[in-house]
């Protein structure tokens, strides 16, 4: 049985690129978090082309403030795995599109031949990609993770469960689990539901995905929870602060943290 205690709370820091690190670093730490998933993306903190400087000097100056950064967000290269190593960082996030307009089993086959490719580079750092499931065009159950992943170490592939995506594709959180055990590194705590966009008498009816609180929406929160307590899950839970409601990130996100502790 886990407990609170073995697991580590992160946070996806999407929505204050603006923000100085050191700014950054309060805010965070001021929420109750350990740490956080940084993008690695034009326009953040730290850029793709100066994350061999500036990621190993970003986790630096966090670990002055008592948090670490748990995984980033950002391209899976040689400079940016080299990086990631420096700074004491063991996971790079990354979602797999796959365009309704191919074939879906020719981009897992080709996915696996680039990841074959950064098999050496992955075990000489130590750092592994993490491929999360993502719900429209992207690899987006649990059994598409596992069925691109199994293969794999995952000290080198890994899987990043995300809790809302399934959930708006119909997967239990037990069953996800079962699924993606033997690869599991990482956990997505964020809710969601699907809002209809036409009118009550249209000829189509279209969803889209509104994003709200971890008690809002079609996710089983406490569920999620206690079946990762049951099979003992040890590492970071990253709540990503995504919100449909942008303006309210800041409130938003102070509640979740509360809530999903509560269920550790």
């Amino acid at each position: 049985m886990s407990d609170s205690s073995r697991v580590e709370w992160s946070v996806f820091t999407k929505p204050w690129k603006t923000l100085s690190l050191r700014e950054l670093g309060k805010l965070v730490k001021g929420l109750g978090f350990d740490g956080i998933e940084l993008p690695v993306r034009p326009g953040f903190q730290v850029e793709p082309g100066k994350v061999g400087k500036d990621l190993p000097a970003a986790a630096k100056q966090l670990a002055g403030m008592g948090l670490k950064i748990h995984s980033v967000a950002g391209p899976t290269d040689e400079a940016t795995i080299a990086a990631c190593a420096e700074a004491g960082i063991p996971l790079i996030r990354v979602c797999i599109y796959t365009n309704r307009a191919n074939n879906y089993l020719e981009v897992e086959a080709a996915t696996q031949r680039e990841y074959d490719a950064l098999l050496p580079l992955l075990e000489k750092h130590g750092v592994a990609i993490g491929v999360q499931n993502h719900c429209d065009d992207y690899v987006c159950n649990a059994m598409g993770v596992r069925h691109l992943i199994e293969k794999y170490d995952p000290k080198q592939i890994c899987a990043v469960w995300d809790v809302a995506h399934c959930a708006l594709n119909g997967e239990d959180p037990e069953l996800a689990i079962d699924m993606l055990w033997s690869h599991l590194r990482l956990v997505n705590f964020k809710n969601a539901y699907w809002q209809r966009t036409t009118g009550t008498e249209a000829e189509w009816v279209q969803w889209r995905p509104h994003w709200t609180s971890g008690r809002q929406g079609l996710a089983p929160w406490p569920r999620a929870a206690e079946a990762l307590k049951q099979r003992g899950y040890q590492g970071a839970i990253c709540l990503t602060a995504e919100y449909s409601d942008e303006g309210a990130v800041n409130r938003l996100i102070a509640e979740d943290i509360t809530f999903a502790k509560s269920l550790f």
